[in-house]
């Protein structure tokens, strides 16, 4: 028999990361595809669909450190059937997609944009008014001398990861 899915989307959340008592890693996430078509009557229509993704091992550390709610995304797994018991006692069933493979589509600008942006989105949730991460308090200064003192893209330090390149599985 042949179980595979293909899809391209947007994550709808950040991922959510857990570790089980083995201590494998694995990440939940939902995905939110789209397909326009045109009706019988000749209007465009939008059908959009919402699919939760299990990433498992390197793979679901590398989803969590790298993409966040917005991230484009092709996933390539199985479907499978998820099974429990709810609080009620009543037999739940859904169906997920396990991932086996993950090609990130967003370009590097646009994925340290979606976290900057849902950092900022945190920091407002919780009332957040201090000095940003690893910024000291400054007072006012007018905008020709706060250009100068801000350093070029290159000058930027770009934090390092410690991943190998044989580790990410794409």
């Amino acid at each position: 028999m042949y179980n595979k899915v293909v899809l391209v989307g947007h994550l709808t959340r950040d991922v959510e990361l857990r570790y089980s008592s083995s201590g494998t890693a694995f990440g939940v996430v939902g995905i939110a595809t789209n397909r326009r078509w045109k009706s019988q009557t000749g209007e465009m229509r939008d059908e959009t669909m919402f699919i939760d993704l299990t990433f498992f091992g390197r793979t679901a550390e590398i989803a969590n450190q790298y993409l966040g709610k917005g991230s484009k995304v092709l996933v390539d797994g199985r479907l499978t059937l998820n099974e429990w018991t709810g609080h009620d006692g009543m037999r739940r069933t859904k169906h997920v997609v396990t991932v086996e493979s993950l090609k990130m589509l967003d370009t590097k600008a646009e994925s340290e944009a979606l976290r900057a942006g849902a950092r900022e989105q945190y920091k407002q949730s919780i009332g957040y008014g201090g000095p940003q991460y690893g910024k000291a308090s400054q007072p006012e200064q007018s905008a020709p001398q706060q250009q100068q003192q801000q350093p070029s893209k290159k000058e930027q330090s770009i934090p390092e990861i410690d991943i190998d390149e044989d580790e990410i599985p794409f």
